[in-house]
Order: C-alpha cells, then structure tokens, then sequence
C-alpha cells in the first residue's frame, strides 16, 4: 500500500476531525446517528454538523457548507440523497478532504444510470485525491478514536468493548449482525467496517491496512464477493508475516463459465474451490458458520498461537474426554499419551483415575480437590502438549465448587504460555474473569476443540512461510497465442517450459503414420489431432498398444475417416504417432484463469477418471516446487505416488517440478490463455511425462 492510500485509509479509521454532513439533530436518523455514537464513543477530534437550515445539531454548532468550517476536515460522512453526491464530493475536494464515507444508496447496486453515476463519483473522489468507503455502506467504527461514522444500530446502547479485533464486511445488514454479536460475547473491537459498493476503498485494501496496525490482533472477513484479488493476497501474506490471524467467512459460489466444459481443470477449478485454496495457501482460516468464525477470534484475542499441534485433555467425565480426543481428530490435533511413568504417579494417588490422555481425573476430585493441580502440573511438567482443553461441566459456573476450581486451575496457568480452554456453564461474570487471565471458556467441548485445532492451524502456516518456500523455477515463458491450437502445438509450448514429453509425430495420412511408428518401434499410440477437439476418447480419437503397422495403417483410416463424419466442424490436421509410456500413475496438471482469484494451479489422480475421482489440490499460480510437493501431499490418494501393491514408489520431485513450472507459464500468460491441461501427466519411477496436453485461449470479451 503506497503512502497516499494509507494516509486515505487513515482518514477513515483514525479521523481528526470528522464533518457530517445532512446532519440531524434527531440521534436515531440517519443523519444524526453518527454524531451520537461519536460523542458517545469519546472521540476527542471536532465533529462538524453541516446543514444549512440548522445553527446547532445535538448540542454542536451547524455549518452551513463545508466551505464555511473553520478548520481542516479529515472525513466526510454523506448522509445525504444521491443526487447530491457529486457536488457534495467536489466541495469535499475543495475543503482538502481525504476520506469520505458515501451512506447514499441509488448507483451501481441498482444498474442503469446507476453505474455511470457511481463511475462519475470514483472520477471526481481521485481528481481530489480523496478515498472514498462505499457508496451504499453503513460506514465504519474506529474503536481507537472513537470514530462512529456510522448508522448501524449495532452501536446503539454500550458501546463495543476495546480490543485487537477487526471486522470486515461487505454486508451492511449482516455486517451489523456481527458487531452485535461481538458486543455480545464480550469480544474487544480494534475497528469495524461496511464497504457497500466497494466502488473505491475495497474489503482487501481495508485487511491490508488493519493488519499493519499495532492495535490489531486478528481480523474477521465477510465476503460475497472478490474484486481485487492481488490486494487480498498481499495483505493475507502481510497478516502470515505478522503472525495475526484472519478468518474467513465466504458465502455464495461462483458459477463456472460456459467455456470451461472444454477441460476437466475447470470443472475441478471452480472458482468457490479457488477461493478455499487461496484462503489455506495464505494462511487464513475459512470458517463454515458465524459461530465457528466468532469461536477462532475469540480463542485468537484470548490465547497464544501453540507451538505445536499436540493436545492434552484433562476431564471429569470419560465420554466427554473421548468426545474431545474424537474432535482433535476431527480439527488437526494429535493426543499424544503421557508417559507410563507419570500414569503410574497419578493412578497411585487416585486408583480411580485414567490419566492416559484424556486425563480423566474423575469425580473423585469431589473428595480430594487436589488431584486437579496435581495432574494438570503433571501434564505440565512433562511438556508433551503444546495446548489444553479442560472439561468440569457445571463445576466452573457452580457457587460452592466454582471458586475453588478456579483456584486450583490458577494455581498452575499464571504466567501459561500456551492455550488453555476451559469447558462448562458459567455466566459471563465467571468467564470475563477467565479471559482477563488469559483462559478460555466454552459450554461445548467440540468448539473448543475445534478453535484450538484453528490456532494450531494458524501456527502451522506462520511457521511454514518463516521458513520461507524456495524460490520458482527459471522457466521459458514466450507467449502463447491466443488461439485454439492442437496437441502437438500445445506439447510444443509445454516442452518448451520444461515439461517432459515423449517423441511424436504429426501424420496426416494413413501410410505416413505407418511410415512414422516403423521408425519409433512397438507397440505405439494414436490419437487425433484437432484444435476442435479436447475430449479425444469420447470419439474414439486414442487408441493404445498398436503392435504393426497393419495396425497403425487401419486405425490411422478410421480416424481420418470416421471422426471428420462426427465432428463436421472440427479441423482435422491428421494423428499423432507415439511410442507407448510404459506403467505409472496416472495423474492430471493443470492451470484455470479464475473470474475471481486469477490464475490457479490444480493436480490430481485420475487421467479421464480425474472429473469421477475429484482427488485434487489446488493453488494460485505461481508456485514454487516446494509448495507444489505440499499440494501433492494433500491428495487424499497421494499414497499412490509411493507405490502399492509392490509398485515401485514416483518421482514426486519430478513432478512436482512440472507443477510449478506449469504455474509460472500460466501467469505469465494470464491475459491471453484461460487453461493449460496435462492430462495425463504418466508418473513413473524415472520421471513424468506428458501424454496429452491442452491449451484455451482465454474469451478475449472476459
């Protein structure tokens, strides 16, 4: 982010001075709201009402024009109708204005006339050198000044509690929905924000500048859409770099276009897969439901990032014990056992116990209270685990046993660095007294677990991208022609970037073919060769292990005779001659420019059976060969790669070689080609190699 943009940003966030203007007296309007949530926010900046028909607005002194305000003004709240947006902007732009929230509705969510309004808006905002948040937005809170430059009823009543959370939304109904869940579960608050129309300031730019302040400790999205892919990847590296958490909630999925039947890549690339890879490769976290997302910056506002993935459980209830044990499965974590030296130790105090992991301490700890700080030093001490997960049921909340659990527990976590979740019914007395301590509470034994899966998960990614991931491949990168192209063609390109493939030959007739696998030996392959055609099998364009060439010569007049009578369309350039690649795993690579994530790279198992299967991994173009060996462990059928049934194993670095090089050449070509297909891609003990290869130009109308 450049410094103009950050000061603009600033301007939004951490205002000096803030003029609203169609201000109301009346504090439930619209136009009034603002002014009353900043005063009651504390914001120490000058507040300057603008309305002509007004001397004074909620006990502060009405100007009639921005014009007329004696001192600079950093932000401009519009809470006025539409029609008046643009001269308002230019009078902003006049008065040295650098940021201004548009509340008005009526421009491109709306179409039409719409659209060239908003357009004119954006014009005006940059020839001033203002950025603008909106418009159709319900602003923003900037918990740091207190700067309520909003109308959400969200900060109606207490005010959000101060904290290192961001909230970023692109719903302004659903955006306040959030705020007050937040207020609700006592979450601190760093800044809130609604980007509307997003026709400047986007979701993007807005993590970028969150996730570089001081103030801010994690951030939650809300997205339902991505219109600025590379920002949002550079602010997600930015946040893995600093270690701060983010959250992900996007809704909706995109449809796949109508060129995108042409490969199997875009049908397995689909752009709400994309949005899932881009999330995990950049280290954020997309969560499934409000719930899950509010559990993960809980636990992340609350607790350390783990240091490992490593588990203990200490419980008074076996069944919740195996409950927890099943749901650290089920999110990432590993229940390594205790030592049979400390289980021996514990069983010989309470005979009752089972303190294998789960430590189950039992209710016997009704009779002897000491057996909690003794076995949770125990588990301690030995330092196997690298967080914790408590279950004591109603004991936490109880008015008798409460306090002393608390004390017991305390006694041992003062000063813990690492995460400890504590699991039973409190109110929310007991549990702001958790947190002040740094413990986190949870009525459900299965959330907990699962934020702590997330915070391990988060440590993980930030540990991965410290150790950084190697550097891309040196690879050829000439363009590609953005045109259709047959196979041959396209292997050509593709063997150019590196990739592997095996001798052919382009035959247009019949005898030439012969004439052409007589030179290479037997048996050979053949498949046919069209720009027109992606899909060869499904016409019978490929046959395999022809053994003479009577063989070659017959198939080779099908071919040329019978597919032109099914594809009358369909240029026919001849068929392509190849020795046979011998044994190996069948694997498809390939490359999809994405409408909302740009250029993804995808591998999986399968060859034609890629689109049955749906065993892939993806990521965004480029990668280095190191991220791509990631992507290959990820296969649910990656097993394959190492040989079964007496199989020799792959060679995974050869083709995770090929994977990044793919990636680079399709990046480097995002403008003019939409995909690049390996399928298959054969992988052998001494190496892969390409049997067939496909490339789309990209709709030059996209």
């Amino acid at each position: 982010m450049n410094d103009s943009d950050a000061a603009g940003l600033s301007a939004l966030f951490e205002p000096k001075s803030i003029a609203v203007i169609g201000a109301s007296g009346d504090p439930q309007r619209i136009g009034g709201r603002p002014i009353d949530f900043c005063k009651r926010g504390g914001f120490k900046g000058a507040i300057y009402p603008v309305n002509p028909t007004r001397d004074e607005v909620q006990g502060l002194k009405s100007y009639p024009d921005l014009a007329a305000i004696p001192g600079p003004v950093d932000m401009a709240i519009l809470a006025i109708p539409a029609a008046r947006v643009i001269e308002t902007l230019e009078a902003c732009g006049a008065k040295g204005v650098k940021a201004a929230v548009c509340f008005s509705a009526g421009f491109a969510e709306i179409g039409g006339d719409g659209v060239a309004a908003q357009d004119e808006m954006i014009a005006v905002a940059r020839r001033h050198g203002i950025r603008l948040l909106g418009p159709n937005c319900l602003g923003l809170y900037g918990a740091s000044v207190g700067a309520g430059a909003t109308f959400s009823s969200a900060l109606e009543g207490e005010m959000p509690k101060r904290g290192g959370i961001g909230l970023i939304t692109q719903s302004g109904a659903y955006g306040t929905h959030l705020l007050c869940l937040a207020k609700d579960r006592r979450l601190g608050i760093a800044g809130w924000v609604s980007t509307g129309n997003e026709a400047d300031v986007s979701v993007a730019e807005c993590l970028e500048y969150m996730v570089e302040r001081d103030d801010v400790t994690s951030v939650g999205l809300y997205l339902e859409g991505i219109n600025r892919a590379d920002t949002l990847i550079a602010a997600l590296k930015k946040a893995r770099e600093l270690r701060k958490p983010v959250v992900i909630m996007k809704v909706g999925a995109s449809e796949v276009g109508a060129k995108a039947a042409q490969s199997h890549t875009a049908s397995l690339a689909g752009s709400d897969a994309s949005v899932q890879a881009v999330i995990e490769q950049f280290g954020a976290h997309r969560a499934k439901t409000t719930e899950e997302m509010f559990d993960i910056l809980y636990a992340a506002s609350i607790a350390p990032i783990p240091p490992g993935d490593r588990l203990g459980i200490i419980t008074v209830s076996g069944g919740a014990g195996v409950l927890m044990a099943d749901a650290a499965a089920t999110y990432g974590l590993s229940v390594p056992p205790m030592p049979e030296a400390s289980v021996a130790k514990l069983m010989e105090r309470n005979p009752f116990s089972s303190p294998r992991n789960p430590v189950d301490v039992t209710a016997h700890a009704l009779n002897d209270f000491d057996l909690i700080p003794e076995n949770l030093e125990e588990m301690i001490r030995i330092g196997l685990f690298d967080s914790y997960v408590a279950f004591f049921t109603s004991w936490v909340g109880s008015a008798s046993l409460g306090p002393r659990l608390r004390e017991a527990l305390m006694s041992k976590l003062k000063g813990f660095d690492r995460p400890f979740a504590l699991v039973g019914l409190c109110d929310a007395e007991v549990s702001a007294a958790y947190d002040a301590d740094g413990v986190l509470t949870f009525e459900d034994p299965s959330r907990a677990v699962a934020a702590l899966g997330a915070l391990a998960k988060f440590g993980r990614s930030f540990d991965t991208a410290a150790q950084g991931q190697g550097a891309l491949p040196e690879v050829n990168v000439a363009p590609i022609p953005a045109r259709t192209m047959g196979e041959a063609e396209a292997k050509a390109i593709i063997a150019e970037a590196g990739v592997p493939i095996l001798p052919e030959v382009v035959a247009p007739t019949a005898d030439e073919a012969a004439q052409a696998a007589e030179v290479m030996g037997y048996p050979v392959a053949m498949k046919i060769v069209s720009p027109d055609i992606a899909h060869k099998t499904d016409i019978g364009g490929v046959a395999l292990n022809l053994a003479d060439a009577e063989a070659v010569r017959r198939t080779a007049e099908r071919m040329l005779t019978e597919i032109p009578k099914l594809k009358p369309e369909a240029k026919i350039e001849g068929v392509l001659v190849s020795p046979m690649a011998g044994a190996g795993v069948e694997l498809i690579v390939g490359t999809q420019q994405d409408a909302s994530m740009g250029p993804m790279v995808m591998v999986g198992l399968g060859g034609i059976l890629a689109e049955v299967l749906k065993d892939v991994a993806l990521a965004r173009a480029p990668v280095t060969k190191a991220e791509a060996l990631g992507m290959l462990s990820r296969l649910r059928g990656a097993a394959m790669l190492d040989g079964v049934r007496g199989a020799p194993p792959v060679d995974r670095d050869a083709i995770a070689d090929i994977i990044s090089r793919l990636s680079v050449l399709a990046a480097a070509n995002a403008n003019t080609v939409e995909s690049i297909e390996i399928n298959p891609l054969l992988a052998r003990p001494d190496g892969p190699v390409a049997l067939d290869a496909l490339i789309v130009p990209r709709d030059p109308a996209t």
